[in-house]
């Protein structure tokens, strides 16, 4: 099973050891995978509730692959927050309430589970080691 995963996703050194991507290219892949997370998110709410317990695996699936997406395209930590903050900022528009008494997101186990449980994926690739040389709070080496 780990040559399987060797093969498709490279060993931890060679990961690391790709070089980092342009720095405009980087701030046009943080946009895409901004909308890619709310992307993510609107469908996760429509999704986790028509394919139930399915459906909820789908989603937390589909957030965690675009959240890695990020990380590798990327090379950073932001790379894999990014979609999280687009998948946030629509899972709080999901859930206000409309004047017409519409809901998206109901009071059903599924739907908790959604909000509470789905920020995990993502997060998870945010901590991910990185190829970034930036680490939060320690001065940089020069040689």
């Amino acid at each position: 099973m780990s040559d399987l995963l060797h093969s498709v996703l490279g060993t931890r050194a060679e990961r690391l050891a790709e070089p980092l991507p342009p720095k405009g290219v980087r701030y046009a892949w943080y946009a895409v995978f901004l909308v890619l997370g709310a992307v993510v998110s609107l469908c996760g709410c429509f999704v986790q509730g028509l394919w139930s317990p399915v459906g909820l695996l789908l989603a937390l699936a589909a957030n965690g692959a675009v959240s890695y997406a990020g990380l590798r395209l990327t090379g950073t930590k932001l790379g894999a927050g990014a979609p999280l903050v687009g998948w946030f900022v629509a899972l709080l528009i999901m859930l206000s309430p409309r004047p017409e008494g519409d809901i998206v997101l109901g009071a059903f186990p599924e739907a908790y589970a959604y909000v509470l449980v789905g920020w995990l994926p993502g997060m998870v690739c945010a901590l991910l080691p990185t190829r970034s040389t930036y680490t939060f709070g320690i001065p940089r080496q020069r040689d």
